[in-house]
């Protein structure tokens, strides 16, 4: 059995772009990171449990966040499944087209791959570059990445990512990833062609049996729950919310994740009963095609709470609260 090199370094300075040296840290931390370079896994542990992983492996049509465990560690997300194989438990991806380029369909990428020629790749892919720095202190821990949305089997760069997931451990096995996002048009201008469906920032694809099909329920700060959404009137499609909560039973055990949109105009939700949710972009540049010129940016920050009890049992809304306010 290969044995995982152990991260532990302390504070890390500068922007989500920039990278530091990483120094040791304290032994007393509660987050471990464990890196397996051959496997492309960065595992996160709390307390010594795996919390989540982070998959960057060669192979990978793009990284993304699985697996992702419960407080009592259950399985609370898929990593591939039907319906919809392309969903990768928590991922970050778009249908975007460089200036004189064809459409890149990152969002969709698995299917890219020429199953003739499977060797060859994923003719659209986003890849992990390199870790630009990790960080743990006593009460959290901080990942940042260089990651790259490239298409023709890697002949055209498209987007630069830069991207920082910090981990902080609550009570109990609970815990928060404060995940940020940022793309930059580095190569030309590019436009954004997804419609109201198909692109994610972030989606999170919930285990069946976490899901509202599967009995669970969904909540939003509006106070609306559901168990019939997609496009009947009183569910949270295309709803504005603050936050989303998925939610359920299994076992005798009530847990679930909550998504916290950080951006000051509230965004509408893509909701799901099969497992899938996640906030839009501002209505202005969501569900019609808009251009990131040359050297422009795009930023998105969400919380993702990993938590016990269903919404309310949870405190979804005060850790909602706290997280914008930076004080969580």
């Amino acid at each position: 059995m290969k044995k995982f090199a152990a991260l532990t370094v302390m504070a890390l300075a500068g922007s989500l772009t920039a990278g530091t040296p990483a120094v040791a840290a304290e032994s007393t931390a509660r987050v471990e990171l464990k890196k397996n370079e051959s496997q492309g896994q960065l595992r996160i542990l709390i307390d010594g449990k795996e919390a989540v992983v982070y998959q960057y492996g060669k192979d990978v049509d793009m990284p993304h966040y699985y697996p992702v465990h419960s407080p009592s560690g259950r399985l609370l997300t898929v990593q591939q499944t039907d319906p919809y194989p392309h969903h990768r438990s928590i991922w970050f991806a778009d249908k975007v087209q460089l200036a004189g380029q064809r459409r890149a369909d990152f969002y969709a990428s698995l299917y890219s791959k020429d199953k003739k020629k499977p060797a060859t790749g994923f003719r659209d892919r986003i890849r992990h570059v390199k870790f630009l720095g990790e960080q743990v202190t006593a009460d959290e821990a901080t990942v940042k990445a260089q990651l790259l949305w490239e298409a023709d089997y890697g002949e055209t760069p498209v987007i630069d990512e830069w991207r920082r997931c910090r981990v902080v451990p609550l009570e109990k096995g609970e815990y928060l990833l404060d995940l940020s996002f940022e793309i930059k048009a580095s190569y030309g201008d590019v436009t954004f062609a997804s419609d109201q469906t198909h692109y994610a920032w972030p989606y999170v694809r919930m285990h069946p049996r976490f899901s509202v099909d599967g009995g669970g329920t969904m909540t939003s700060s509006k106070g609306v729950v559901t168990k019939d959404d997609i496009i009947d009137k009183t569910g949270m499609y295309r709803k504005h919310a603050r936050w989303v909560d998925y939610s359920n039973t299994v076992g005798g055990v009530t847990e679930g994740i909550a998504i916290f949109a950080t951006d000051k105009e509230e965004p509408r939700w893509f909701t799901r009963d099969y497992g899938t949710f996640g906030p839009r972009r501002p209505d202005a540049k969501s569900g019609v095609k808009f251009t990131l010129k040359k050297g422009e940016s795009l930023t998105q920050r969400v919380g993702i709470l990993v938590h016990s009890g269903d919404a309310a049992g949870g405190c979804v809304k005060a850790r909602c609260r706290r997280f914008i306010e930076s004080k969580l």
